[in-house]
């Protein structure tokens, strides 16, 4: 079967490469000269199949209300006039009751668990280097009331299958010596030890080399423009050059996919959410961790990916825009310094920012569109990279017309109609 692939992030590669293997003819198009370019190129490094909780819940409201008006803020609202955006809030704060939070959980939960299960396979099949770690992930708690709140929360998310576990200070000390050296207080944290770390962009650029050998076509430095119906089928994609015809299509282009969706009069609210990351060379290897940290303090990630430091988060409503702005980018570069000073050279540090495409249920679009031969792949949010070789069989599954292994409930697109 003729299948083409729009998107070579993460999450399009690894759909190419299933697709591949399943031994379908499979063209992949990007805008980009190479794969991993966009929101794959510098992302957090974590693969937290265990942090399954959306943004939208009971707290979300009140804290992004505090967070109001402050430029250092981890989450800025940026007023516009955008019908997107406060659509999409509308749906999102539909989504903060407690109820909806848990089943959204469980939903994400299922689709991180089953691509770690995945990807743990296609590491057993293929030799990558991308700086991969399995020493779990650490939440680190300053506020001692929302450290009493986790410990209540391990048991119902070990009923939802996340595996949790509360380390008192010592404990954190003792799994991450590196964390002695902070200069920022932390009440306890929580591991979550089969969680792990690494490199998305270089694992992508594996898998597409992996591809090409397969036999995938790459049509990279190419726009698509839209997609043509034939009825209840997309006949072809459009691009600026040429018409790219296919038996099926998966879409798969992140903040762009709502966009190119318009032009088969489908609404999916997905709406892109800026990120920042800073990299930063590691001089001091004692003082820079080998477990993967997050700072709900200072709504961080921190991953060691070889001889570099990642810090990455923050959130920005601002549309399509991606320009780095110097001063939240400098937000994460003192987060990093704060939780392992001395751990690099902050002179030699490297800025970047993305567009994650973020649902208003942070449940990823998994599925069939209304075009049968059309699969929708896009809305994973910060856990793209997570949630990659999952999503990725689930798509290439539905491509053959198979039952996918997991249960597919809650992860179309007709959860918005």
């Amino acid at each position: 079967m003729r299948v083409v692939v729009l998107g070579a992030g993460v999450i399009g590669i690894a759909t190419a490469y299933e697709l591949a293997r399943d031994g379908h003819d499979v063209t992949v198009v990007d805008r980009h000269p190479e794969a991993a370019r966009e929101t794959s190129f510098a992302n957090g490094g974590q693969l937290s199949a265990h942090h399954g909780e959306p943004l939208a819940g009971p707290g979300a409201l009140p804290q992004a209300l505090r967070w109001l008006g402050r430029k250092d803020a981890p989450l800025t609202y940026r007023l516009r006039l955008d019908p997107a955006l406060w659509s999409w809030t509308l749906d999102f704060l539909a989504q903060c009751p407690e109820p909806r939070f848990w089943d959204n959980t469980a939903k994400m939960l299922r689709v991180a668990l089953y691509s770690r299960e995945r990807l743990h396979e296609t590491l057993d099949r293929e030799t990558v280097a991308f700086d991969h770690l399995n020493h779990g992930i650490i939440t680190l708690y300053q506020d001692a009331r929302a450290f009493d709140r986790a410990l209540d929360e391990i048991r119902a998310m070990k009923e939802l299958g996340s595996e949790r576990q509360a380390l008192d200070r010592k404990g954190c000390f003792e799994l991450e010596p590196a964390l002695a050296h902070a200069s920022t207080y932390f009440a306890g944290g929580v591991l979550t030890p089969g969680d792990e770390s690494g490199d998305c962009r270089a694992f992508t650029l594996h898998l597409a080399r992996r591809c090409a050998e397969m036999g995938v076509t790459f049509k990279y430095d190419t726009t698509v423009t839209g997609l043509e119906r034939d009825g209840w089928r997309v006949a072809r994609a459009r691009t600026h050059g040429e018409a790219i015809e296919g038996d099926a299509f998966v879409l798969a282009l992140g903040s762009y996919s709502a966009p190119m969706l318009k032009t088969l009069d489908l609404r999916l609210p997905v709406y892109p959410a800026k990120g920042y990351s800073v990299t930063i060379p590691v001089t001091n290897d004692e003082m820079a961790p080998k477990v993967s940290i997050t700072s709900l303090e200072h709504r961080l990630v921190f991953s060691r990916l070889g001889n570099h430091l990642r810090a990455a988060g923050l959130l920005e409503f601002n549309g399509f825009d991606t320009c780095i702005d110097d001063r939240r980018a400098r937000v994460a570069l003192r987060g990093a310094l704060q939780v392992f000073p001395d751990a690099g050279n902050a002179d030699g540090a490297e800025f970047w920012t993305g567009l994650r495409p973020l649902t208003p249920d942070g449940v990823p679009v998994i599925g069939r569109a209304r075009q049968e031969n059309l699969i929708l792949n896009t809305g994973h949010g910060m856990l793209g990279w997570t949630m990659a070789m999952g999503s990725a069989r689930i798509s290439a599954d539905l491509v053959a017309g198979h039952a996918p292994s997991i249960n597919m409930d809650g992860l179309g697109w007709e959860r918005f109609a």
